[in-house]
């Protein structure tokens, strides 16, 4: 059974061999690939079955990690309805560190943790503000996004956290797929046309050049979810495994 326990165990031993946590995207587009609207609303695009198995993710992982984007937009509160086995820590990636003061992060900031990944850009008064409101601040020094990804994911390895959750925007997933930083991820696809070319996508950064550069993923799962598609994909990392992803929980 040396191949499905290597599936079972995949995010534990990347933690083991790379030091920072697997990785998983989640995202739900229409049938053309768009998260939302040209104005932003994005409420909702999946249906209520399929939230609930976003829910059910939310709650097997160590942290759930979001753009500020993401924050000013939808105000998301980011935790598992019903609770899962695992408390996650809302991570926020915001340069300045200026997150609305009444978005619903930092009013339970002190219920369930935030930590909010900041440059030197944010300014001490804003980097006061957070931990006041109960947030842990989280200061990277450089510049390039995909480089203060990184720094993250080591930062999360010393905590030996095993699974994140990468939630959005479509800046914060580019990035992480520029980086190669991608190990899962679960995307649903909903019967809906959006159109539009100002629509949002759920992936921007670089992207890839060629065909050839892209990223492919190995095991890939396909489930009918009532109306939606709901598409489980592991990459190349997990190395000889030949199996389907497994669900949630």
């Amino acid at each position: 059974c040396e191949t499905q326990a290597r599936e079972l165990n995949a995010p534990y031993l990347h933690l083991l061999r790379e030091q920072s946590p697997w990785v998983i995207g989640k995202w739900a587009m229409s049938l053309d690939g768009k998260i939302a609207t040209r104005t932003g609303d994005s409420r909702w695009i999946s249906n209520e079955r399929s939230r609930q198995i976003a829910h059910t993710l939310r709650g097997s992982v160590d942290a759930i990690v979001v753009g500020h984007g993401t924050v000013d937009q939808d105000d998301p509160l980011l935790t598992a309805r019903p609770p899962g086995p695992r408390v996650a820590t809302r991570v926020v990636m915001s340069s300045r560190g200026l997150l609305p003061h009444d978005c619903a992060l930092l009013q339970t900031a002190r219920e369930v943790p935030v930590l909010v990944v900041v440059t030197t850009q944010a300014t001490p008064d804003a980097r006061r503000d957070l931990e006041r409101a109960g947030c842990e601040v989280l200061v990277v020094d450089a510049e390039d996004q995909t480089k203060q990804i990184g720094d993250m994911l080591k930062l999360f390895g010393t905590r030996r956290w095993t699974n994140i959750l990468v939630e959005g925007g479509g800046q914060i997933l580019g990035r992480f797929l520029d980086g190669g930083l991608l190990d899962e991820v679960h995307v649903f696809i909903a019967p809906k046309l959006i159109g539009g070319a100002a629509a949002k996508s759920p992936l921007v950064g670089d992207g890839a050049l060629r065909l050839a550069e892209t990223t492919h993923f190995e095991q890939v799962a396909v489930e009918c979810v009532d109306s939606d598609l709901w598409i489980r994909a592991r990459g190349p990392r997990v190395g000889a495994a030949k199996g389907i992803a497994p669900k949630p929980g």
